[in-house]
């Protein structure tokens, strides 16, 4: 479900799996590893929950930051945080 009323999308376990697994070779490919820190900046979409899912598979931490705050505000997470990744 997405923000907007009538917004969704549906996508099979099988799909999903696929999805994130090929992120999480995105990742690795960028050199993240296991307990790397990373920031997502998305709106809720489908990509939002496949970052989150293979940041947790390949046992990176993540948080989540809110699409609606400002370049500073999201400076200032980013640097508290010592985020080595923002996928936006």
């Amino acid at each position: 479900e997405g923000n907007e009323p009538g917004d969704s999308t549906k996508i099979t376990y099988r799909e999903l799996l696929h999805r994130v697994c090929q992120f999480a070779n995105v990742l690795l490919s960028q050199g993240v590893k296991k307990g790397d820190r990373i920031s997502i900046y998305l709106p809720m979409i489908l990509e939002l929950v496949i970052a989150m899912l293979a940041c947790a598979r390949i046992g990176a931490l993540h948080t989540v930051v809110f699409a609606g705050f400002s370049a500073d505000s999201l400076c200032e997470r980013i640097l508290d945080c010592g985020c080595s990744l923002l996928i936006t």
